[in-house]
């Protein structure tokens, strides 16, 4: 219920977020501009480091490998439903945020040090890692799961602006979309696998 509830709750400022960007034609807010210059204010070689650590692990290739490898990981352990929840939730995320991104086609930050194509909104990167940590989370239900994902989230966000590849609310976007994905797709999924259970219970032998 509180998972539902959540998913709701992030679509809900999700979208009110997207409105408040298209307002002045996806030009940056004035939080965005703030942001963008205290990360030029503090950039320095060990903090680039540190900000392409999760561009690098959380891009294309290495999320879609760590994702498929936890597929395969949860499916080979015979915890089959757990892993078409996690196959679902990121099909889903990349599936709605990338057209989405391209069809905005907001511009980046004009000194960005990572991508250039104007697909700025929402982050995809902030998106896919944050639907991948909540729905490991919530698969697992582990405190220090949340914790370390927590972590790498903000990371993320944080490593995608301080290297002015996104503005502070196309990240914001970003983690919204990836909670509303993980959170309403965990729902799905065990709604449907309670009923398959109650199907099964209801056509076993009295």
């Amino acid at each position: 219920m509180i998972a539902l509830v959540v998913g709701i709750l992030a679509t809900v400022l999700f979208v009110i977020l997207r409105f408040v960007v298209a307002i002045d034609d996806h030009k940056p807010l004035g939080i965005d501009e703030w942001w963008n210059e205290l990360m030029v204010s503090i950039e320095t070689p060990p903090g680039l480091i540190l900000a392409w650590i999760p561009a690098i692990v959380g891009g294309t290739i290495g999320m879609f490998a760590i994702a498929l490898l936890t597929v395969i990981v949860l499916y080979w352990r015979k915890r089959r439903w757990d892993s078409l929840n996690m196959a679902i939730a990121i099909a889903l995320v990349v599936a709605i945020g990338a057209p989405m991104a391209a069809i905005i086609a907001r511009a980046r930050p004009g000194d960005s040090l990572a991508e250039s194509v104007a697909t700025s909104f929402p982050s995809g990167h902030t998106a896919v890692a944050t639907t991948f940590v909540v729905t490991l989370a919530l698969l697992f239900r582990r405190w220090w799961i949340w914790t370390i994902g927590a972590v790498w989230v903000v990371w993320m966000m944080w490593g995608r602006t301080y290297l002015h590849a996104h503005w502070l609310s196309d990240v914001v976007a970003g983690m919204l979309e990836g909670i509303a994905v993980a959170t309403l797709v965990w729902c799905a999924v065990e709604a449907l696998r309670d009923r398959r259970a109650r199907k099964k219970l209801g056509a076993a032998p009295a």
